[in-house]
């Protein structure tokens, strides 16, 4: 996987970071995330600062997203839904992907695209941006060390935020009224 990626880096940047993004959200820190994320650690060992911004971004989205639904769509979650979509903010804000895993698992046909959607337009972003970080691990906690001063940062939040946003809509959308 990781020789694919690399060699997907001279050609289209964007088309690697729908990539990773997605991978990053597919299996909620299973062996494909994890497979994401590894690439992004040899590629922040190489000195390349992008890959591994694009993967800590897209990591989040899909908590951070899922969370997001049940605050705008309280109607399409039960109650427990809804409180763990609190934790969910917390999980998203840490890097910690498997705060979407409750969510994905009463409503995987519905959660999951909604996820992938929302981190792989995250993964593009961020590289459409040229964002860098030299942090492997933090969450938002870390947006300080993205390379090229506050404009930089905004640009790495709006990414966040654009791929939670269509996270939170496409879940809300999906999933049916609770009655």
């Amino acid at each position: 996987i990781s020789s694919f990626l690399e060699g997907l880096g001279g050609t289209n940047a964007v088309i690697v970071g729908l990539i990773l993004g997605g991978m990053m959200a597919i299996d909620m820190g299973g062996p494909i995330n994890k497979a994401a994320y590894t690439f992004g650690i040899a590629m922040l060992d190489a000195q390349n600062f992008t890959y591994i911004a694009t993967v800590m971004a897209a990591g989040m989205v899909p908590p951070l997203g899922m969370a997001l639904a049940t605050t705008l769509f309280k109607n399409r979650f039960t109650k427990p839904e809804r409180e763990a979509g609190k934790t969910a903010y917390v999980l998203g804000a840490c890097f910690i992907t498997e705060g979407v895993i409750p969510f994905a698992a009463a409503d995987p046909a519905r959660v999951i695209p909604s996820a992938v959607t929302g981190a792989a337009i995250t993964g593009g972003l961020v590289m459409l941006f040229d964002i860098g970080l030299r942090a492997p691990h933090g969450g938002v906690f870390v947006m300080g060390l993205v390379d090229g001063g506050i404009g930089k940062v905004m640009l790495y939040a709006l990414a966040i935020i654009a791929g939670s946003i269509v996270t939170a809509l496409m879940a809300g959308l999906l999933k049916k009224k609770i009655a």
